[in-house]
């Protein structure tokens, strides 16, 4: 029991950066690591390869667009190069393969990418055929004025009834979507998501209603063009898709998520989270599990 105890308190006197040293090198030896994942592991694979490719998309900011030299940005490409940096300590080993949206499930099943990171709604039909992360985002539908409009806050909004204008993007459900949040305005339905942000821009909409992330993103961007009313509702899951039947690959990957998003390595997800949605993660607290 003494033994033990002196064992223990000798460990606590290490402390975490200690310990730490100690574990580093088997810790950050990818040979090591891809020896001892599963022979038909893809995160033996990738290991091996010495890079991560990722499918992902290039025209929707805030998740994966072009800056102004021509390289790919975004929230979702934030979280490539977190997994990059997991990998090999090198968050540019990253090779990107550039999709449409309907080809983010079928460039998964037959392998032509590791991973998809293109802001990809959770759902369970999308479950049978890949397997999801745990989520990195809660997205939602949003409400969007303009600066010098008469309704400043949801509220406002909300108790002009009928006299509000709102634009939201054609679709079938279009008009439930808006009146989820405005029961009895009058909707507007539009042929491009530009085509509603530019009607409450010039005046012909008094509300849009967008994305929850596409509003956050503006109101940082644009100060002058847009103002966030202060209201979200409809909540979906964003997460990365891997291929079916690889739980390491998957495993490792939640693993990597969460230590970027609660744990000791959360530069890189701080730092994209502020520049395109204007704010701050929660603050994880020690002694509490993440949320």
């Amino acid at each position: 029991m003494t033994e033990t105890t002196t064992e223990r308190r000798n460990l606590f006197r290490l402390g975490a950066a200690g310990l730490g040293l100690a574990a580093a090198g088997a810790a950050l030896n990818t040979s090591r690591a891809a020896a001892q994942a599963a022979p038909a592991s893809l995160l033996r694979t990738v290991l091996d390869r010495g890079k991560l490719i990722v499918g992902t998309g290039s025209t929707n900011p805030p998740w994966h667009f072009e800056d102004d030299q021509g390289k790919l940005t975004g929230m979702d490409i934030a979280m490539a190069r977190i997994l990059a940096k997991g990998l090999f300590d090198d968050e540019t080993k990253v090779e990107y393969v550039q999709q449409e949206a309907n080809a983010r499930i079928p460039n998964i099943t037959t392998g032509k990418v590791d991973v998809v990171i293109q802001f990809m709604t959770v759902s369970p039909a999308r479950a049978q055929l890949v397997a999801f992360s745990r989520p990195y985002y809660v997205e939602g539908a949003a409400l969007l004025t303009a600066p010098n409009s008469k309704y400043k806050t949801y509220k406002d909004l909300k108790a002009a009834g009928k006299d509000v204008r709102a634009s939201v993007l054609q679709n079938v459900d279009a008009d439930t979507l808006v009146q989820q949040a405005l029961p009895v305005a009058q909707v507007m339905q539009l042929d491009s998501q530009a085509n509603v942000m530019q009607a409450v821009t010039a005046g012909r909409a008094d509300v849009g209603v967008v994305d929850a992330s596409t509003v956050k993103w503006l109101v940082k961007k644009n100060p002058g063009d847009y103002t966030d009313p202060g209201y979200a509702y409809e909540a979906q899951l964003y997460s990365a898709a891997v291929r079916q039947g690889d739980p390491d690959w998957l495993l490792w990957i939640d693993t990597c998520f969460n230590v970027a998003m609660h744990g000791h390595q959360p530069e890189i997800y701080t730092a994209a989270f502020q520049e395109f949605f204007g704010e701050s993660p929660p603050v994880q607290k020690p002694g509490f599990p993440p949320i």
